[in-house]
C-alpha cells in the first residue's frame, strides 16, 4: 500500500503509487510510437525533483510524477492526481504554485 492508501502497481520493475500513474506510464510508452513529434515521447524520467528555494533559503522540494521530454523538444512536466481532497491535495497546490513561479516551468495535473 502507497501512503495515501492507494494499491500499488509495478510495471517493468518499477512500483507506482497507484493504479492511475502506472496507466498514464503505460500510455507514456505507448506514445514512444507516435506519429507526430510533438505527441512522440523520447524520454521519461520517473520522480523529477524540484528544489524550492526563495531568497537562498530552501523551503522544501516538489517531487513529480513524470518529466516527459517529446520528439519537438517539448518538456512537460506531469503529476498524476486520483483524489483531489484534503490536506494532501492542497499542500500539492502550494507545491504546485511554487514550483511554477521559482522554476518558470508549468506542471501539468492528470
Amino acid at each position: 500500500m502507497s501512503k495515501y492508501r492507494s494499491k500499488t502497481t509495478i510495471i517493468d520493475g518499477i512500483r507506482f503509487d497507484s493504479k492511475k500513474e502506472a496507466e498514464y506510464y503505460r500510455f507514456l510508452l505507448m506514445s514512444k510510437n507516435a506519429i507526430e513529434l510533438e505527441d512522440r515521447v523520447i524520454d521519461i524520467e520517473l520522480q523529477p525533483r524540484f528544489d524550492l528555494i526563495i531568497n537562498n533559503v530552501n523551503i522544501g522540494f516538489y517531487k513529480a510524477d513524470f518529466r516527459v521530454t517529446y520528439a519537438d523538444n517539448t518538456v512537460k512536466v506531469i503529476d498524476v492526481k486520483g483524489y483531489k481532497k484534503g490536506a494532501a491535495y492542497s499542500m500539492f497546490r502550494l507545491k504546485k504554485k511554487l514550483v511554477e513561479a521559482i522554476h518558470n516551468i508549468e506542471v501539468i495535473e492528470i
